[in-house]
């Protein structure tokens, strides 16, 4: 699966959770770690997990490992590493406080 294929499966996979305020970012010439960063919010810490819990399971299936993943426990926000994406779920009050997409959008 190409980086774009990755892309839009990652997408996929968290709308089907009715992940909020989806954001793609390419990155790929301000980091040589991944080329898109996915950047969404859930309503709650049980949301936020279970998106990211699917992503992991429909990627596992998918016959993909994730890199990692971290921030599970407490579920303010979860980053789903994929190798070429990121998906980075949080809860409003985090993602207002970090500014992701302000962070990688001003590079």
């Amino acid at each position: 699966m190409n980086n774009l294929e990755l892309k839009q499966f990652v997408v996929d996979k968290i709308e089907d959770l009715k992940a909020r305020d989806v954001v793609v970012l390419d990155v790929s010439e301000q980091s040589n770690i991944c080329d898109f960063m996915v950047i969404c919010s859930g309503t709650s810490k049980t949301h936020v997990k279970a998106i990211a819990e699917n992503l992991v399971v429909e990627a596992k299936n998918a016959d993909m490992q994730p890199l990692g993943v971290e921030g599970r426990e407490s579920s303010e926000w979860v980053l789903v590493d994929l190798g070429d994406v990121v998906l980075h779920v949080m809860q409003d009050q985090t993602r207002d406080f970090y500014q992701l997409e302000k962070l990688w959008s001003e590079q």
